[in-house]
């Protein structure tokens, strides 16, 4: 235990380390918009980097829940409450809050190329909860990612064994899927449960999918297929 020198302390400086988490993940989502642009693999950028023994190894993702998505935005409060615009801060934010439209244009793009119409597309989500192995929904920004297709007439159904049925409906107007039904033309590997890294398997994924659909792995728990499916990562 460590005794801060008052209560005002100890709150800057808990905020300051989820803001200092917010902040190293929103470059790692800025590299990944980069690299996806310039036809690189991310995770195999961050790999080769983190063989520098002094790299930081966060890696890029969808940033919700109730610390590191929230307490950025208690201190950019005070800060222009004490007269000081911040910007770095307030800049990450909005990389990170970027990231859900960014994934749904990303996908329906896809789509698109290989001439599935939105308003005729199936996609299926895996997990909804802001992190992996909890049924906390909070903030969920896989939350924003469906409305986000949703609301490019895209059908979307969505899966977690963490999340509760009725809290995913009253909080979001979500239901979760039971079991998957018929055919997709996406699939979103959305939260890296234990239980979906265990148990999704390649073959059981192509079985999901309509020829030539594509799987989207945000936080890339998979390997890499070979070219008979379309994967792509964050």
């Amino acid at each position: 235990i460590y005794q801060a020198k008052s209560v005002r302390v100890a709150e800057a400086a808990k905020v300051i380390e989820n803001t200092q988490r917010d902040l190293n993940i929103a470059f790692m989502n800025e590299l990944s918009f980069i690299f996806d642009k310039m036809g690189l693999d991310t995770k195999e950028v961050l790999e080769a980097a983190s063989t520098k023994w002094n790299f930081l190894p966060f890696k890029p993702g969808l940033v919700g829940g109730h610390c590191i998505g929230v307490d950025p935005y208690y201190l950019t409060f005070k800060a222009k409450d004490a007269g000081y615009e911040p910007k770095v801060i307030l800049s990450g934010r909005g990389i990170n809050d970027s990231v859900p439209k960014y994934l749904a244009d990303r996908l329906t793009g896809k789509m698109q190329a290989k001439g599935f119409l939105a308003s005729q597309s199936r996609v299926l989500v895996f997990g909804i909860t802001f992190k992996e192995n909890i049924s906390d929904i909070r903030n969920s920004k896989v939350a924003e990612l469906v409305h986000h297709l949703q609301a490019k007439s895209v059908q979307v159904e969505v899966a977690d064994p963490y999340a509760e049925w009725e809290e995913v409906k009253a909080s979001y107007d979500i239901e979760l899927l039971a079991n998957p039904t018929g055919k997709y033309h996406a699939v979103i590997l959305a939260v890296p449960h234990d239980k979906y890294i265990e148990e999704l398997k390649w073959d059981y994924l192509e079985s999901l999918l309509v020829e030539n659909g594509c799987i989207m792995d945000l936080k890339g728990i998979l390997e890499k297929p070979d070219n008979r499916i379309d994967y792509w990562r964050m």
